[in-house]
């Protein structure tokens, strides 16, 4: 399936940020529109149109526009082919201005996915701009941090990421990403696809979501996100815990709200082996009739 590459601009005090999108449209007239919201330390291409020989239906985005949906992503600032030239750290609260001004350029209510950092990006764009969002799906998030093994290991490199706006990353790093919590949730051939592909844009990238997640937590008030929200969570991600996580969902402020354990399944979802469950999760929320009655 053809993607379609678009261009936008962030305004900022320094002058306007050239910001990539890419696009694939929906097979048949469009049931909705989809932002994907990419993580920490990839571009979004590599996370969301990931093609894999022998592993079906491997880019998220594909899979969606065959059942009907328009399916965009963006590359935040200081990742793959989006601006990179500011002297800043790219932190969260930036990222949300990215998703401002992807929302704009595309034009429609979103259904909004973010995972990792890219959910806490979504989360803030969702309470910042709620009239944008349609519905809101939170992967891998991590609301305070607390009881989260991920976080105390990189809080001890906390003085390192402060010291400079982007760290490098390498074959190693994306190979630690899947090994650090429970190893054997995804296979060999995806991982390395998954790696080629990020180090194809990137070599380094910013440090501003880890001294974000590390150090200025909680970054959104549940009680202030007022969309249809879902929270995905897999068994073994390190990144939260699940008490840290039941606790935002239980102050989210919209009736219309869900909590998903997904089994089987690490940090990085759409690589795992069970990805095909985190489809039908994430379609089954985006599908959801409206009520016919509100009390």
């Amino acid at each position: 399936m053809k993607g379609i590459e678009h261009w936008t601009a962030k305004r900022t005090d320094t002058g306007d940020v050239r910001l990539f999108l890419w696009q694939k449209k929906a097979v048949g007239a469009a049931k909705g529109t989809i932002l994907f919201v990419h993580g920490s330390s990839m571009a979004s291409q590599p996370t969301f149109d990931l093609e894999v020989p022998g592993r079906p239906h491997s880019s998220v985005m594909e899979w969606f526009a065959e059942r009907g949906f328009d399916t965009w992503c963006l590359d935040n600032e200081g990742y793959g082919r989006s601006d990179k030239s500011r002297p800043i750290n790219c932190d969260i609260p930036n990222g949300a201005d990215d998703l401002e001004a992807a929302a704009a350029h595309i034009g429609k209510p979103l259904l909004v996915y973010g995972i990792s950092s890219g959910a806490l990006k979504a989360a803030l764009f969702a309470q910042r701009r709620p009239e944008r969002v349609a519905r809101l799906a939170l992967d891998a998030f991590v609301w305070t941090g607390e009881g989260s093994p991920t976080l105390e290991q990189r809080r001890k490199r906390l003085p390192e990421f402060q010291a400079r706006h982007r760290r490098p990353i390498d074959r190693a790093f994306v190979h630690s990403i899947f090994n650090r919590d429970h190893p054997g949730t995804a296979d060999a051939a995806t991982i390395e696809a998954f790696a080629t592909a990020i180090l194809e844009l990137d070599d380094s990238v910013p440090t501003g979501t880890y001294v974000d997640m590390c150090s200025k937590l909680p970054l959104v008030d549940p009680e202030k996100i007022n969309v249809p929200t879902l929270v995905m969570r897999g068994e073994f991600d390190g990144i939260a815990s699940i008490e840290d996580l039941l606790a935002f969902y239980a102050r989210l402020a919209h009736p219309a709200k869900q909590f998903v354990v997904m089994e089987g399944i690490s940090h990085a979802s759409f690589q795992q082996k069970n990805y095909l469950a985190c489809y039908h999760i994430l379609h089954s929320f985006f599908t959801q009739p409206e009520p016919v009655y509100r009390g």
